[in-house]
């Protein structure tokens, strides 16, 4: 159980910054070929799940990244 979140820990970091990194390239006209779909509902959905991208990455990380204290 602890194997399986610290992958979802590990997820939510990578997550979360992929949202960043797209985030600020896409200011620059710029995005990560990973993510290039988002774009296709328009621009404010993209914003939209760029958001979307980062909390549910941090919340992810936040929740399961840490290690318990016993």
């Amino acid at each position: 159980m602890e194997d399986l979140k610290m992958k979802l820990g590990k997820a939510g970091a990578v997550l979360a910054v992929l949202g960043l990194l797209s985030l600020v390239l896409s200011i620059f006209n710029y995005n990560i070929r990973l993510l290039s779909w988002i774009d296709v509902w328009g621009s404010t959905m993209g914003w939209i799940l760029r958001f979307v991208f980062i909390g549910v990455g941090g919340a992810l990380f936040y929740l399961y990244g840490r290690e318990e204290a016993e």
